[in-house]
């Protein structure tokens, strides 16, 4: 296993956190600080940043980093009794010494597994014990895994339920000129509109507005198109049904206190996620989700986008 410490360090990151850095020989990289289990970065050959991290993101625990890719456990939102996006995304996160099992794939070599157990903190506003683990994993050709399982560890014999999501902030160059494939013709619920339920209509989702819905039963397999960059984000997702959309536009943008006023222009959360029906788990049962996401060039030989390309290939 000498090839680890070639393909991971771990040292400290802004305001002395501890951080992980995953790294692969092509030059792709990322960043995992312990404090929750946040992905911050995610680089690729070209050292390009990939994620969004807000101009005014604070790294100041338990408060939540604003960009990269939160784990939001056991309540995405703010349908439930606890803090919007639930508590894990507050919590410092370990090493895990003995993780369980992966399907063997030697080409990953850069990767990082992190565990989250029950405190007694938690245990007085979610009464549940659990284990949360994830491993991150950079792949060879720079794509990004995130592997999540959740395991019912009650000695009472109560099950629970949760939602989860991956709450992903992609780096954009202008918000105007992006569009997502994949979520056509599907029910969504609209946030902005009291969580009514819609049909989304048209070819492709483009923004020029606040958007925050979450559509139901999504394909496993999403496109980002970044016409300026060229780029085009596909996301590969497993156990995670819905999506949910979100950019917060000038208003909701200049409201909040650690997101720059031009950053809405750069970015776009497209979030794998458990939403609209809660998992439960009885005490031993495991929970699995899974979200994959790479970045390629959308520009082929026409110099046009072909979005179908880079989301029904493969």
């Amino acid at each position: 296993m000498m090839s680890e410490n070639v393909h991971i360090e771990l040292c400290k990151g802004v305001n002395g956190l501890d951080k992980a850095i995953l790294r692969e020989i092509r030059g792709c990289s990322a960043e995992v600080y312990l404090n929750g289990g946040q992905v911050t970065s995610w680089k690729n050959e070209f050292r390009e940043q990939l994620l969004f991290l807000s101009s005014k993101a604070t790294f100041k625990p338990p408060n939540a980093i604003r960009g990269g890719i939160q784990i939001c456990f056991p309540q995405f939102g703010t349908i439930g009794s606890l803090e919007q996006h639930g508590f894990a995304r507050n919590r410092l996160w370990s090493v895990d010494p003995d993780p369980p099992p992966f399907p063997s794939n030697t080409s990953h070599r850069a990767f990082i597994d992190l565990i989250l157990g029950h405190s007694e903190e938690d245990v007085k506003i979610w009464p549940h014990r659990y284990e949360c683990r994830l491993r991150v994993a950079l792949g060879p050709g720079g794509d990004l895994m995130l592997t999540s399982r959740i395991r019912n560890t009650n000695t009472d014999g109560k099950s629970f339920s949760f939602t989860f999501a991956y709450h992903t902030y992609f780096s954009v160059t202008d918000i105007s000129e992006v569009r997502v494939e994949g979520l056509e013709t599907l029910d969504y619920l609209d946030n902005l509109k009291n969580r009514e339920r819609f049909t989304e209509q048209g070819d492709a989702l483009t923004f020029e507005s606040e958007v925050d819905k979450v559509y139901l039963g999504a394909p496993t397999k999403i496109a980002i198109l970044d016409h300026e960059r060229k780029r085009t984000y596909v996301l590969r997702k497993d156990g995670l049904p819905d999506v949910v959309v979100w950019n917060p536009w000038d208003k909701k943008a200049k409201a909040m206190a650690d997101f720059g006023d031009d950053d809405y222009k750069h970015m776009l959360c497209v979030t794998a996620a458990c939403v609209e029906k809660p998992v439960t788990l009885k005490p031993g049962e495991e929970w699995k989700g899974r979200l994959e996401i790479s970045a390629v060039p959308s520009s082929y030989c026409s110099g046009q986008l072909d979005p179908r390309r880079a989301l029904f290939s493969g």
